[in-house]
């Protein structure tokens, strides 16, 4: 059996997507009822953080450790990846040692790179052109909530970044409509874009996006290794802020979504992060423990 990794979304069929979103809400539940599993007992999982992360590190530690077995973090201090290794070789001699990887980099040929020489499976937990773990948990998030994304309509506001793309990626296996957002000079990756088909719509339009939306997401204007770009960003998107009056114009139940940090007061107001009827970023951020347990648990059992 070929070894399986999970690059984008695009790794996984509909059906399989649609599986470990329900094992998630599983994992979740048995989690709050006190009820641990050994799944991953003798287990060791390899954390490459060539980019820094509160949520990545927390609950893929955290979700191994629950799961029964254990995580190593490694950043470039620690590995000989931050002295100038091969990717190949550093690969060659980490999948030897551990059963599964996840890698947090920045150019999205790396975690290709590593996963095409590696015995074990590899898991993207955010490069530069995607964030796959993130729409796990969003999806799984508006499934709680809402119940199946198929035939809803979703926005997205702001940048069209990693998280954009995986937006993208997540409209053609769930089968919803993607409206996306954003300034002129900012749009997401046109081939991308194309894929998608009919399922994906760009405007410039803030208030068009969100029309009659049931889920409506964003994310910060400058994203880490874009600093130096915060105050031309900050003009560029002065008008792409999502809140409550822009939240008027989606569906009376729809629902925000926020992968986190956010800046309040820039590409979201802190009233409107803070009114959980309309925002499930703290169930959204909970969420990524849970459904990369159930991520981690396929691509073991699929790659055996």
């Amino acid at each position: 059996m070929a070894t399986r990794h999970f690059l984008t979304l695009m790794d996984l069929s509909a059906e399989e997507l649609k599986q470990i979103i329900e094992r998630a809400i599983e994992l979740k539940t048995l989690r709050n009822q006190g009820i641990t599993t050994d799944l991953f007992r003798g287990k060791v999982l390899g954390m490459i953080f060539e980019k820094s992360s509160t949520r990545t590190r927390v609950s893929f530690e955290a979700g191994m450790a629950q799961m029964g077995g254990s995580a190593l973090f490694l950043s470039p201090r620690d590995t000989q990846l931050g002295r100038g290794e091969p990717i190949e070789d550093s690969a060659r001699v980490i999948s030897r040692m551990v059963d599964i990887v996840m890698i947090r980099t920045f150019g999205h040929q790396n975690v290709e790179r590593f996963a095409a020489h590696s015995r074990v499976p590899v898991i993207n937990a955010l490069s530069d052109s995607y964030h796959p773990c993130q729409l796990l948990a969003d999806i799984q998030t508006f499934v709680e909530h809402r119940g199946s994304p198929a035939g809803k309509v979703v926005a997205w506001v702001g940048d069209g970044n990693n998280m954009c793309h995986s937006y993208i990626n997540a409209a053609r296996l769930c089968d919803f409509e993607l409206r996306i957002s954003c300034p002129q000079g900012y749009a997401p990756d046109a081939d991308i874009v194309a894929a998608a088909g009919d399922r994906v719509k760009v405007v410039h339009n803030p208030m068009e996006a969100v029309r009659d939306a049931d889920w409506v997401s964003t994310d910060v204007w400058a994203s880490m290794g874009q600093e130096t770009e915060q105050q031309a960003r900050s003009e560029a998107f002065d008008r792409y802020q999502v809140n409550h009056e822009l939240m008027s114009h989606a569906n009376e139940d729809a629902i925000f979504m926020h992968c986190l940090p956010a800046h309040r007061g820039e590409e979201v107001s802190a009233e409107l992060l803070e009114d959980e009827r309309i925002s499930k970023v703290w169930d959204e951020a909970e969420n990524r423990l849970h459904a990369q347990k159930a991520l981690m648990e396929f691509l073991q059992e699929h790659s055996q």
